[in-house]
């Protein structure tokens, strides 16, 4: 793939993701964008679901159904769950699928219709299947099918999480989490998933105790510490279109201070371009990562002995979606990780 460019098809393109993995895209030396698919608006230019796009030579929206799939070599979903599933079950054994959705999450095609409420339809392609969050995975992707990328609110989580489970940093046994996103984080059929009264003007609490990006957090940190670990999770809808800031609250291990996993993390993550850490005892917020693919993390002291406060910043649409969809498919295909990024 590295000796040529390759061929991708982006469906659902017209949902808040889709768009922002078009403007990725176009701006990839590698990358020519074959097919623009949408289950409706067939025929239309995209540029009229983004005028930023008006002046970018681009297919118009087809219909997925009618995608000749013989040359192409990536087919990036970003379709309501349960889509993707039927999809991976007719296309050829060449064409990868990096999807957006939750279908191929879940390990357990039990706990997906438990959290998702849908039968799986293709439980077969979930062993060629992995949950890829770029920073954290250190299996190489090219053996498999379908590369699953992660929630918008697990990304803000694992990543500041894992290496310190991992390393035993933290009890495990009382992980408190208030994450706030942007609402563009519920898509644009908003008004009917949520009946909230002055949405655009003040936060809300949702999917308490139940939100179904729990599945995935728990599955993950159940694999790295080898044991069940049920954090509490509450999610908020905030007034702004973008961003995602959670913090989260954890009670330190026996002679850890919260100033050594601020090191630790620093050192942890030095090597990988999109994470950065703030200078400890810093406040952060999503401003400081708005439009890009970048994770900003920030390590506080309690006013509690023995315990931390971590803050992690990403902006759900780019890094909790469209960005993180093509830094895996830097990965997959050699390139740079930051290949495509301005």
């Amino acid at each position: 793939m590295m000796s040529k460019h390759i061929n991708v098809v982006v469906a659902g393109a017209t949902g808040y993701i889709g768009l922002e993995l078009i403007k990725l895209l176009i701006n990839h030396p590698k990358v020519k964008i074959n097919n623009i698919c949408a289950q409706s608006s067939i025929g239309m230019p995209i540029y009229k679901f983004d005028t930023l796009l008006k002046k970018e030579s681009l297919p118009k929206i087809t219909n997925l159904a009618n995608i000749d799939f013989k040359n192409i070599d990536f087919l990036f979903t970003a379709l309501p769950n349960g889509e993707a599933q039927k999809i991976s079950r007719k296309l050829n054994h060449k064409v990868k699928i990096i999807d957006l959705s939750a279908d191929f999450r879940l390990k357990s095609p039990q706990k997906y219709r438990e959290w998702y409420n849908i039968v799986h339809k293709s439980k077969r392609m979930i062993q060629h299947s992995i949950y890829s969050l770029p920073e954290l995975i250190d299996i190489k992707l090219e053996k498999f099918k379908i590369i699953s990328c992660p929630g918008c609110y697990p990304t803000s989580i694992l990543i500041p999480l894992v290496p310190i489970i991992k390393n035993k940093f933290i009890n495990t046994k009382n992980i408190i989490i208030d994450s706030k996103s942007g609402y563009s984080g519920a898509g644009k059929n908003l008004h009917k998933k949520f009946k909230f009264k002055n949405i655009y003007n003040s936060i809300s609490a949702y999917g308490i105790s139940s939100h179904k990006h729990l599945a995935e957090i728990d599955q993950q940190l159940a694999k790295i510490s080898k044991k069940k670990i049920k954090v509490q999770f509450t999610p908020h809808l905030s007034p702004m279109f973008r961003g995602i800031l959670s913090t989260i609250y954890v009670n330190l291990n026996k002679n850890i201070s919260a100033k050594k996993i601020h090191r630790f993390l620093k050192k942890h993550y030095k090597n990988k371009h999109f994470i950065k850490l703030a200078k400890f005892n810093t406040p952060i917020g999503t401003g400081d990562i708005m439009h890009t693919n970048f994770c900003k993390i920030s390590v506080c002291n309690d006013r509690k002995k023995n315990k931390a406060i971590i803050l992690c910043a990403i902006d759900n649409l780019i890094k909790g979606g469209s960005g993180q969809a093509m830094q895996n498919m830097n990965l997959l295909c050699g390139f740079n990780e930051q290949m495509g990024f301005k």
